[in-house]
């Protein structure tokens, strides 16, 4: 199988992959391959936090011409995982120039399926263009071509908790890799001092609680394949909601609008993580650590001066220093794509990993502040 990821995430994902016991794991660009059984597909589709969707490859050929793709793909037996009743859909990627666009890839994809169909059966299936019942990924490379069914249906970070979101809502896997790239421990208090929807507060919970990261979710698209195994699936669900527990461990969130604390308020309740987030509207800048002698974990996805106004400059100033100032013995992470304002924050960082907030290059970097000097 194949996990789709974000860029930067690829080792996240193979240690989730590895503990929930995938086997033969291997890193790609944005993508994790490994092997398991359909048990296990249920079970990484239920469960991973920084996969975008879990595909199955079911077809590969040495195809290096526009024709030689379009008679390949006349000899896959679709018919073994669709019926003329099912809505289809087929989407291309392709790192070699095979197509002049992916779109017409597509179309010729769908043109060898619907053939096939009408050759065998005198009818056609319909493209389901909204919803399909099941989804074809075709990936075109040097190696030649790979077709895949789409085990998730809707993108995992679709996690169904997020009610409602501010102008610039950090995607969910994103979040949740932001959280275990930081390495917060779950004995050590979080606080996000710019929550937002509370995205990152939610992943940070779920993972600190072992929640499976699906939970919220209405329906896979293994559910409507001519194999799915209700029983199995359920039993994998039971099995690992017996695992959930409890944090005692205080998750703080502080945002000055009252919109977005009334925003992010809702999504913890939609999630069912109330119990142990908390949100408060305060301005950050206002702030002091409310205990200083104990350790604190700081994520947070401030404003760039992209998706919403400020002076990059002055913020991210302001925001170095009262960190430096009202928060000792603090290891802060944030993720930023305004390089500007990383120069403007007047501490030191230890750590730069390179990541894309949506379309945007940024990085997750990390201030450590010391309890009085650094070195001692």
């Amino acid at each position: 199988m194949v996990a789709k990821t974000l860029f930067g995430l690829e080792q996240v994902l193979e240690n989730e992959l590895k503990l929930l016991g995938a086997a033969s794991v291997k890193q790609g660009v944005r993508n994790v391959r490994f092997t398991g059984d359909t048990g296990f597909m249920y079970k990484a589709n239920l469960c991973c936090r920084t996969a975008l969707r879990v595909l199955k490859p079911i077809y590969f050929d040495h195809v290096k011409s526009a024709d030689a793709y379009y008679h390949s793909l006349s000899r896959l037996p679709w018919e073994d995982y669709m019926t003329l009743d099912t809505r289809f859909s087929i989407q291309v990627t392709q790192s070699v120039p095979m197509f002049r666009n992916t779109m017409f890839a597509a179309q010729r994809a769908k043109d060898a399926l619907v053939d096939r169909f009408r050759k065998r059966e005198g009818k056609r299936p319909s493209v389901g263009k909204e919803q399909p019942d099941i989804t074809f990924f075709v990936h075109l490379s040097q190696k030649g071509m790979e077709v895949s069914i789409d085990s998730s249906g809707a993108p995992l970070n679709q996690r169904g908790y997020r009610t409602e979101t501010n102008i610039a809502p950090i995607n969910e896997v994103l979040a949740a890799g932001l959280v275990a790239l930081s390495r917060w421990k779950h004995t050590t208090p979080l606080l996000d001092p710019m929550c937002g929807s509370g995205t990152l507060l939610i992943e940070a919970a779920m993972q600190a609680c072992d929640i499976p990261s699906q939970i919220n979710r209405k329906e896979f698209a293994f559910e409507k394949w001519n194999d799915y195994d209700q029983d199995l699936f359920v039993t994998i669900r039971k099995a690992m909601l017996n695992r959930v527990k409890e944090c005692f461990i205080p998750l703080v969130g502080y945002d000055k609008a009252p919109s977005a604390v009334r925003k992010a308020q809702q999504n913890i309740e939609a999630a069912n993580l109330s119990d142990y987030i908390s949100i408060r509207r305060r301005d950050f800048f206002k702030t002091q650590k409310e205990h200083p002698d104990q350790h604190l974990h700081v994520l947070t996805n401030p404003p760039y001066g992209e998706r919403l106004a400020v002076d990059a400059q002055l913020f991210y100033k302001q925001m170095g220093d009262t960190f430096k100032q009202n928060y000792p013995n603090t290891d802060v992470w944030i993720i930023t794509s305004s390089m500007e304002g990383l120069k403007s924050f007047g501490l030191r960082t230890s750590r730069k990993i390179k990541l894309f907030n949506g379309k945007l290059e940024g990085r997750l970097v990390h201030f450590p502040i010391y309890a009085g000097s650094a070195s001692r």
